[in-house]
């Protein structure tokens, strides 16, 4: 008589790697961006014209609206460093162990930096 396996289903007590945690951000930075199309297409629509154009402008200028396009840039900085990192890997470009963990470490350090250099170009 086989005895059952013990199971640990709560989440907070399982180590994930590096890796692993890079791809599940990965996945929720896809989601959010993937909700935010509405409100870009909305925004571009907006611009066509010369008075919405003026009028996003003048909103762009307040410092308030500049935190929230660096909030929401932040996600697509990581989703698209992320993407590389994925895409590299599919050509075998670290994905060993010791690879695969530098390769989520400096997707980290690069999307910081990018969200460093935004903050830096929007004010």
């Amino acid at each position: 008589m086989s005895r059952p396996r013990p199971k640990n289903l709560n989440l907070f007590t399982i180590h994930f790697p590096t890796p692993a945690i890079v791809s599940i951000f990965h996945r929720i930075s896809g989601f959010f961006l993937f909700l935010l199309i509405p409100f870009i297409l909305w925004g571009l629509d907006y611009s066509l014209t010369e008075s919405g154009f003026e009028t996003l402008k003048q909103w762009l200028d307040t410092s308030f609206i500049k935190l929230i396009f660096l909030i929401i840039f932040i996600p697509f900085c990581y989703h698209l460093v992320a993407g590389i990192r994925h895409l590299l890997s599919d050509i075998h470009i670290g994905d060993s162990l010791k690879g695969g963990r530098r390769g989520a470490m400096l997707t980290f350090v690069v999307t910081g930096l990018l969200v460093i250099l935004a903050g830096i170009w929007l004010w």
